[in-house]
């Protein structure tokens, strides 16, 4: 995964992680991946928002042994509103406009069916299908 300067920065001097992406939401995208989590989406296509209900996403309450699951009472789901293969996605709050930024806190990475940041049970998104995160963490590593 690949951290924003943005959010970088507000871990730094601000808060934490948690509380810079509360209340966000998860696009998913096929196309290029942008080389940075700070550059624009550039001609990608999004594919899906994710949110709880049509509200946004959160964090557990707290992280257990440098990792920081999904609220475990929240459903994040989407519906998939074009048909491609999924390649990247980016963990952003509503208002971002995924324009160049080092500003906006996101989170960007990869999507497959195993051995991304993101693995679902299938990379091929169809329209109007419903998309599920059953399970999403960010870890900090020990060294």
């Amino acid at each position: 995964m690949k951290l924003s300067t943005g959010l970088r920065n507000y871990l730094l001097s601000t808060g934490s992680l948690k509380a810079a992406l509360a209340g966000g939401e998860i696009r998913i995208y096929s196309g290029t991946v942008p080389a940075t989590a700070d550059d624009a989406i550039g001609s990608a296509v999004l594919l899906v928002t994710i949110k709880n209900a049509g509200a946004g996403i959160n964090f557990d309450t707290a992280a257990a042994a440098g990792v920081l699951p999904k609220a475990p009472g929240e459903t994040w789901t989407g519906v998939n509103v074009a048909t491609n293969s999924s390649s990247f996605f980016r963990h952003v709050l509503a208002a971002d406009t995924g324009a160049s930024s080092t500003t906006a806190a996101r989170i960007q990475g990869t999507c497959a069916v195993a051995g991304a940041d993101l693995n679902l049970t299938s990379t091929s998104l169809t329209s109007g299908a419903t998309q599920t995160i059953d399970s999403y963490t960010v870890a900090q590593p020990a060294g």
